[in-house]
């Protein structure tokens, strides 16, 4: 089974999920929330790249995925959120990971269902995926259902691709 860091970004708090997944089986590892205390926003994005590499050394992923961004509410709420976004991405490349990205709506699909699930809905599914007791916030959870999402789409290529190689050798 393949570690797998799911990044939901975010410039006050960010969400992390990381399971460990066959591409079938998927089994939680860790998950929580990088809660920046600087009101400054260059220190704030310091404090993202720097929890997310912590994370990165305590559990030792072998991809990343990250929720891309969506258009907010105003411009500069989506400014803040890319900056965010790239705070974590710089950590995983810094690390030497590989990174891939995902829209909110293929991870809501790819967990739930239907790609307008509410973050209920997402909190509830990986509660009941991943066979955990306790409640997640939805941060934790978001970041989780990239992950699954993650896991869910690479198996499936590998499959697509093995049956295509399959059938032609």
């Amino acid at each position: 089974m393949r570690r797998i860091l799911g990044i939901d970004p975010g410039s006050r708090i960010t969400g992390y999920g990381i399971i460990a997944s066959d591409g079938i089986r998927s089994v939680h590892v860790e998950s929580g929330c990088i809660r920046v205390s600087f009101e400054e926003f260059p220190l704030r994005l310091g404090e993202i790249f720097r929890e997310i590499s912590g994370v990165i050394q305590r559990y030792s992923p072998e991809e990343v995925a990250i929720e891309q961004v969506f258009m907010a509410k105003n411009a500069a709420s989506a400014l803040k959120l890319g900056q965010a976004r790239g705070a974590a991405i710089c950590a995983a490349v810094m690390a030497g990971l590989p990174v891939s990205e995902y829209t909110p709506r293929m991870i809501k699909q790819s967990v739930v269902g239907t790609g307008t699930a509410d973050k209920e809905q997402i909190q509830h599914m990986m509660q009941r995926i991943l066979g955990l007791n306790r409640k997640l916030t939805a941060d934790q959870a978001d970041a989780l259902a990239v992950a699954l999402s993650h896991a869910h789409a690479t198996s499936t290529r590998g499959r697509i691709l093995a049956a295509g190689r399959g059938r032609y050798s």
